[in-house]
């Protein structure tokens, strides 16, 4: 019989992969905490409505790659693609934006009917944050400094680049949406087809084209802030201000848009070139108009995503993980003898309990001496608690450090802090 796989782009996350998830999570966690931000959690699962009022009809998501199917009462619903829409609805929902700031992040899987390949796949997750309620330059730069403050936690603020633009308001938008498509339209046989295919739908979306071909038509295509209204530039230099007195360095790129319709104002990309054509680590943005898209009163709002998969991807490219990350356990307790077998757990529990962040493993099952000090090194442990009949008589066990030749040590089950000063000894050895 066929054994059932995995779908496309649907991918495991193995146990010698989950620590450095763990870890990438355990940072990110913590920065939020550090900045005030609270978490939300919402379904995997929402009406495909909402998708398509606040992504837009003629994205390249709403169109082309959303999981969307009718349910038993033959109502449309949608695997969640992003999530600032669900997180709008949920604050909406719940009543959390009525003369309130709101500063809310969350992680978990979103869904991409799209071509999977390295660092992109079907079912991947994200982390992101959204803020509500602050209409000034200063939260945008909040929002950019906190992920440049990640970088650095990280270790890989060197390897990322700041990318930054402006798309004014919707006015300014649509006044030069006009002239950049009068303008494309010349030159129309020289533009990608995908780039062909927008020019009636989304025009904007051209100017992220990837086409080199298409790049050098827009080379001479109507600059944007030549139409930018008064307020949206007042509101760019005054966040450039702030991230030059924050020492965040950044680019000015007039072509970046990204690629939902509801952004407005400041948009932001974090790109690198140490994973080939995936560069884009994080983007976000402004999205002023979106609460009240979404039947809310008019809410200004800022917010980024960031996919996981990639930041973990740069994290083994760099080679900046921590060495202690993947180790999970510290110590693995062994039992020889009946006597010994009979208290092993008896044992391992009253350890926890004397140290309660101990990772502690115990060898269960038979075998010879010899093979349950194979399964204890094959653990990754740095140490070994092993018991005898003996040391059950005198109520001890022996400390093994199982990276090293050293003398072995003999400790009162009572004694913690013999205990805690060996492992202390062993974990400076692993740093």
């Amino acid at each position: 019989m066929k054994t059932v796989q995995a779908i496309r782009g649907m991918n495991d996350v193995l146990p010698e992969r989950s620590p450095l998830w763990q870890y990438a999570e355990a940072q990110m966690r913590a920065l939020y905490a550090s900045y005030g931000y609270s978490e939300i959690r919402t379904p995997l699962v929402e009406d495909t409505a909402l998708f398509r009022r606040s992504i837009g009809e003629v994205t390249d998501i709403v169109e082309k790659e959303m999981y969307t199917f009718n349910d038993r009462n033959d109502e449309s619903i949608t695997l969640r693609p992003e999530g600032t829409a669900g997180c709008v609805r949920a604050a909406l929902q719940h009543g959390l934006l009525h003369n309130q700031i709101q500063k809310l992040w969350y992680t978990g899987p979103m869904f991409r009917y799209e071509r999977p390949q390295k660092g992109r796949y079907r079912q991947f997750h994200q982390f992101g944050a959204e803020v509500f309620g602050l209409a000034g330059p200063d939260i945008d730069a909040e929002i950019i400094i906190m992920s440049a403050r990640l970088w650095q936690r990280l270790g890989i603020a060197e390897h990322l680049t700041l990318q930054l633009n402006t798309l004014g308001t919707a006015e300014s938008r649509a006044n030069y949406k006009a002239d950049l498509v009068a303008y494309l339209q010349q030159h129309v046989a020289r533009l990608d087809e995908d780039s062909q295919r927008r020019l009636s739908t989304n025009p904007l979306r051209i100017l992220d084209s990837k086409s080199a071909d298409t790049q050098q038509v827009l080379d001479d295509a109507p600059e944007f802030f030549a139409y930018l209204d008064e307020e949206s530039r007042t509101h760019f230099d005054q966040l450039c201000a702030f991230l030059d007195a924050a020492g965040v360095a950044y680019e000015i790129n007039p072509r970046l848009v990204r690629g939902l319709d509801y952004y407005g104002k400041t948009v932001f990309e974090w790109v690198t070139s140490a994973l080939g054509s995936q560069g884009t680590v994080m983007g976000g943005g402004r999205y002023d108009g979106l609460v009240e898209q979404l039947g809310g009163k008019s809410t200004p709002a800022i917010g980024f995503g960031m996919g996981v998969e990639r930041l973990l991807l740069l994290l083994e490219a760099l080679d900046v993980v921590p060495a202690d990350v993947t180790q999970t356990v510290d110590a693995c307790l062994l039992a020889m003898g009946d006597d010994a077998e009979r208290v092993k757990l008896q044992l391992a529990e009253r350890l926890r309990s004397a140290v309660p962040d101990l990772r502690l493993q115990t060898v269960l099952g038979d075998g010879s001496f010899k093979s349950k000090m194979k399964k204890a090194d094959k653990s990754g442990a740095r140490l070994g608690f092993i018991v005898g009949d003996d040391e059950v008589a005198k109520q001890v066990f022996t400390v093994k450090n199982l990276r090293k030749d050293a003398p072995q040590v003999h400790i009162a089950w009572s004694d913690t802090d013999a205990l805690l000063a060996v492992m202390k000894e062993a974990l400076q050895e692993s740093i």
